[in-house]
């Protein structure tokens, strides 16, 4: 027998001991200004109950209405790579970083100032429907713009020298760049868990133009990471007008099919973002050797499929305040809960998955959240009637069950391809790389949008008409899983 091999109370004592403290010890004073982006980030969803319940009352779009305009929110995390060659190239005020910084948190604040005028009345020269879409998308673009720059400083604040001068492994600079990735998802996710309560309990007391304009906090605090600490790159170099330029056309071309009424234009600006954005990654990338390239490209697939998965659409939240009878402050509960049990489990499980193989992670989270994601069904076929007459469990109790359940997946599939992203970021095109990469996720999210669309255009749903609701569940949970699975059988085997 092998005396040295340790007890298993004394193995696991150790394996906890390094899951909760690795975090903190991997917290450097230089990472400040990114992670308090990523906080700033997830804490926009200070007015998020608000927002939802004044959509519902004051708009007068239909939830495939709503997925519809979904897209076009979206696009500028699509053309995401024109933001991060800017950020690589083009100094702002003499300013690579804080001024891009602070020109994101001015378009998120306008974009609130818009919402509290709509909401109080005090803003009439535009209807609330226009409000809702000029603010989505000034939102969108200030957020897009901070990420850029966060993204790039992942990979700048890691240091490739030890301070003797003498260079670093490449094992060290992996692991402290997979670090980084991961205190950038914890930020994310204490910003989430920091307001998620709160949210709901204000918009449930105060009128929801006070909560917009409460939401104000919330870009200072990027401000403040910023003037806090120096966060300018030495790197520089000159534009690539291929990818300023191309991406700046393609922009051009996707406003320009938005203020059309061209027929499937929504699908034709996916196809030609598809067609782009893998152009501009073979350009970016020509310089890694192919058998890295094509373990990314195969990658990139399995965690495209993951991410174009649909979602059941804001029928199922209108459904939740009209039959089931969640209020907003409910809503804020199912929020602060959701968010800390993911914060938990990122903590205590983001060093392990960085260790694992990406195909390898996302099966077991895709087969994981399908199961935990059944107590929906139960919801939608409103069977928590008899749930609740044979064993006393309601409608409450079983929302918060499915959001204990299923709440830590979507931060723990972010943390593989992110390192991945990283430890392969070329020098001088940080910011462009990761907003590549970003964008084709945001593209499988798109795709996840129209097929959202579609699926309520098919199983329509509408304000207090909730017949086809469950039908829509069960064939969005089912596309849900069949789609990364797929993916995962074809090409898992071929990413490292």
């Amino acid at each position: 027998m092998d005396i040295t091999r340790p007890a298993p109370a004394s193995y696991w004592r150790e394996r906890l001991d390094k899951a909760l403290w690795a975090p903190v010890r991997a917290v450097r004073l230089v990472y400040l200004p990114l992670l308090m982006v990523y906080f700033a980030y997830g804490a926009m969803g200070l007015v998020g109950v608000a927002q939802a319940f004044w959509v519902r009352k004051s708009l007068t779009w239909t939830p495939a209405d709503l997925a519809a305009l979904a897209f076009w929110f979206n696009l500028p995390w699509v053309i995401k790579m024109v933001f991060g060659e800017l950020v690589d190239t083009v100094p702002l005020f003499g300013s690579q970083r804080r001024s891009y910084v602070f020109t994101g948190a001015g378009l998120i604040a306008f974009s609130f100032v818009l919402l509290a005028g709509s909401a109080g009345g005090w803003i009439s020269v535009l209807s609330p429907n226009q409000v809702y879409v000029l603010a989505g998308v000034l939102g969108t673009l200030g957020a897009v713009v901070q990420d850029v720059v966060a993204d790039a400083m992942t990979t700048e604040v890691v240091p490739r020298t030890n301070p003797d001068g003498s260079p670093r492994t490449k094992t060290e600079i992996d692991h402290d760049l997979g670090m980084v990735q991961v205190l950038g998802r914890l930020a994310l996710s204490f910003g989430l868990f920091a307001v998620a309560g709160i949210a709901g309990l204000l918009a449930q007391v105060l009128s929801y133009d006070k909560v917009f304009l409460i939401g104000l906090v919330v870009p200072l605090i990027s401000i403040s990471g910023a003037l806090l600490v120096r966060l300018e790159t030495s790197e520089r170099r000159p534009i690539d007008w291929r990818i300023l330029g191309g991406g700046v056309g393609f922009g051009a071309v996707v406003v320009a099919i938005a203020f059309s009424d061209l027929p499937y234009g929504q699908e034709i600006i996916f196809a030609v973002s598809m067609a782009v954005i893998l152009w501009m990654l073979t350009r970016v990338t020509q310089d890694i050797d192919p058998a890295t390239r094509w373990r990314m490209a195969f990658a990139a697939i399995i965690i495209f499929a993951f991410r174009a998965t649909p979602e059941i659409g804001s029928g199922y939240y209108w459904f939740a305040i009209d039959v089931l009878g969640f209020s907003e402050g409910f809503f804020g509960v199912l929020g602060q809960i959701g968010t800390g049990v993911g914060l938990v489990a990122l903590w205590l499980l983001a060093d392990y998955i960085t260790r694992k193989p990406v195909a390898q992670v996302l099966l077991w989270l895709t087969v994981l959240l399908t199961v935990l994601s059944l107590p929906m069904i139960v919801l939608v076929f409103q069977w928590y009637k008899i749930t609740e007459a044979l064993f006393g469990v309601g409608a409450h109790s079983i929302a918060l069950f499915e959001t204990i359940a299923t709440s830590p997946f979507a931060q723990l599939s972010m943390v593989p391809l992110l390192t991945l992203v990283a430890i392969y970021a070329p020098v001088g095109h940080r910011a462009t790389w990761f907003a590549l990469t970003a964008s084709l996720m945001n593209l499988a999210l798109q795709a996840g949008t129209l097929q959202t669309k579609y699926l309520n255009l098919i199983f329509q749903v509408d304000r207090g008409s909730y017949a086809n609701l469950p039908a829509l569940t069960v064939v969005a949970l089912a596309i849900g899983f069949m789609l990364p699975v797929a993916a995962i059988a074809l090409c898992g085997r071929r990413v490292r």
